[in-house]
Formats: C-alpha cells, structure tokens, sequence
C-alpha cells in the first residue's frame, strides 16, 4: 500500500463517480493561486458531505473552516429551496477567496460566511436564536475540537449530524504518548463523545489524497 495507490483510487473514483467540476476546479484553482494552503477536501470527501446532507433533507447546515469556500460549495448545492449554509472563518484573507468562489459558483445567496473567532462567532449564532442546525461539518484547528463540537452540539436538533474532520491524524490518535496539541485535541474529543449521551458516534479511518486520517460521523440523540 502506498500513497500513490491512494491517490489512483481517488482519482478514478472522482473520474467516475464524482466527474469532472469546471467551478470546483476554478475554486481550488482560486485559492491556489491566492496561497492559501491546499488541505481542502477531496472530491470523493466532498461528494460524501453533499450526500449525506442531501440525505438528512439539510435545510440549515453550519460550517467550521471555510478556507476558500470548497467544501462550502458541496454542501450549498445540497441544500433544498430556502436553505443556507453559515460558515465561519478566522482568517479575512481565506474568507475573500472564499467570497468569490462562491459567487463564482453560483450559491453566494445560500452562504452566509462569518469572519472571527470560531467560539465567539458560535455565541453569537447562540445569541441570535433561529432553527436548530440539521448538518454541521466542523474542519478547524483541532486543539479546539471539543469546544467546537460542544458549542455546535448546542445549535443542533435530535437527529441533526455532525462531522468531524481529520481526526486520526495518520494513527496518532491511538498514541497516547503523543505531545501533538492536534492529537490532544482529537484524543480529547474522543473522551468526551463516550461520556456525552445526548450522540451516537463512530470514527472511520481513511486513505487517499489526503494521506491517512479520517472523521467522525455524530447523531444527536
């Protein structure tokens, strides 16, 4: 196994199943070229986000992590009529790349991106009221995972489910000697969803462009 092989097996599965993506394509291309750094999701990642919020009938989705608006994109197309994304973002440089790929794709009416501090931004959502969120995909700096899980749980409806992104860390989440603070961050989050019974919660270790990680996959009880 290599990741060479990885990398062939995402590239056919995005050549069959995923297709080729002209405004996607321009996305990455877009955020390339403004130097943000390329830890997008894949096509295939992409893709699976778009179907499973499809499948829950997401009409309010909430995303931690803009970056240039990729993985943004794929989950406003999922949304039915009258949905929205809100997507939060620290960096104002990543979120104007981000602005412009998603108007550029045609979904910047459904996108309402937030600039600043992710928690403190989630306060204010809390603040705000509104409808539960029905999909969350949380792809942020992970010594903050448990906060972020933690405040997006809040914000959340029984049923609704959430993602967490890169959170097996190329098998550094079962080293308990690690002194990664990402690794903590993922260990801890860990820790947490087994004393929390208002989730279900599974982790599914992955291969493929992205080298070796994986996410965890939530319901609210």
């Amino acid at each position: 196994m290599s990741q060479d092989l990885w990398n062939a097996v995402d590239a056919f599965v995005g050549d069959t199943l995923v297709g080729q993506d002209a405004v996607l394509e321009a996305a990455l291309a877009r955020s390339s070229a403004a130097g943000l750094p390329a830890i997008s999701v894949s096509p295939p990642q992409g893709k699976l986000l778009h179907l499973l919020a499809r499948a829950i009938k997401a009409r309010r989705i909430l995303e931690l992590g803009t970056l240039g608006g990729y993985s943004t994109i794929w989950l406003a197309r999922a949304l039915g009529p009258g949905g929205r994304v809100v997507t939060l973002e620290v960096d104002p440089a990543h979120a104007a790349v981000a602005r412009e790929n998603l108007r550029h794709a045609g979904v910047a009416r459904r996108v309402d991106v937030r600039v600043g501090d992710a928690l403190d931004t989630l306060a204010t959502l809390a603040a705000e009221g509104g409808r539960p969120f029905d999909f969350v995909f949380i792809d942020a700096d992970k010594p903050r995972i448990p906060d972020y899980f933690e405040r997006s749980l809040a914000l959340c409806r029984p049923g609704s489910v959430l993602i967490v992104d890169n959170v097996v860390r190329e098998g550094q989440l079962a080293d308990p000697s690690s002194d990664d603070a990402n690794v903590h961050g993922v260990r801890r989050f860990h820790v947490m969803l087994t004393r929390d019974e208002r989730v279900s919660a599974t982790t599914i270790q992955t291969v493929g462009l992205k080298g070796y990680d994986g996410f965890t996959i939530a319901v609210v009880n």
